[in-house]
Parts: structure tokens; C-alpha cells; sequence
């Protein structure tokens, strides 16, 4: 049985039936990194590129956000987790997966594919300031 609201109403049943708690939750790899500003339409290609890939290869959704309003701080900011230069801009990107076990063979398989081997297709930034990590979704709405 699902959770009960106040009135008492099961709103597992109710629900639809993507939002059921049974509903395996889908998994998330998440990226920022700085780029060249006068870099955007090179790296917009090349992520256009890419994630046609990453969708070959089970990837749902792939997500590229060029920054727009992206705050600098003094302690903790987007762009000095990136060490973002004057002349760069933060992006930030994700790709959604159906599920963790869907990634990481997507995953492994797009590290194989000679689309996106450095020697075929250069990263248009500096990637040892990409951050990257893989997430369990605990909220989806």
C-alpha cells in the first residue's frame, strides 16, 4: 500500500502510472565545465554529436545548458569548481538513462565508439576541468 494523505486516500493507487513508488527510478550522469566562449557553436556541434551517440547507446534524454546566469562566488560557485577564465563560460549538461544498469553498459560502450575517441573528436574545452559524476534520482516529478 502506498502512502495515505490526510483525507486517508492511497495516493500509490491513485497516482499515475509513472509517478508509482515501484517505478524504477531512472539514473543521471551530470557534468559542468568551462568552455570558450568563442568556442559555443563548435562545442554546441560537437555535443549535438555526442549526444546522438549517448542516445544510441540507451541514453534518454541528453541535456546541453549553455550558462546564462551562472553566479560567481568567493567560497563554492559553479564557476570556480571549474576554474572558469574570464574568456570561458560554464556549461552544464546531463543525460538521463532508464536505469543505472542501462548506463553503465550505454556508458561503456560509448567510451569504445571511434565517434568519440579524442583522436576523432576533440573536446572543444579543457577536459581535466570537466566535472562529472553519476546520480540516483530520489526525487522525479
Amino acid at each position: 500500500m502506498g502512502k495515505l494523505s490526510d483525507d486517508g486516500i492511497d495516493a500509490h493507487t491513485i497516482a499515475r502510472p509513472d509517478q508509482r513508488e515501484d517505478k524504477p527510478m531512472s539514473y543521471v550522469d551530470g557534468f559542468v565545465a568551462a568552455v570558450p566562449t568563442a568556442n559555443k557553436e563548435v562545442y554546441r556541434q560537437y555535443a549535438a554529436d555526442a549526444g546522438a551517440v549517448f542516445k544510441e547507446h540507451g541514453a534518454v534524454n541528453f541535456v546541453e545548458c549553455w550558462g546564462d546566469d551562472v553566479p560567481e562566488g568567493t567560497l563554492t560557485s559553479l564557476p570556480l569548481a571549474v576554474q572558469c577564465k574570464a574568456d570561458e563560460t560554464v556549461v552544464f549538461s546531463w543525460i538521463t538513462w532508464p536505469s543505472k544498469a542501462v548506463r553503465d553498459a550505454g556508458m561503456a560502450s560509448v567510451m569504445q565508439d571511434p565517434r568519440l575517441q579524442p583522436e576523432n573528436n576533440p573536446m572543444p574545452f579543457d577536459g581535466k576541468r570537466l566535472i562529472y559524476g553519476g546520480f540516483e534520482p530520489i526525487v522525479e516529478l
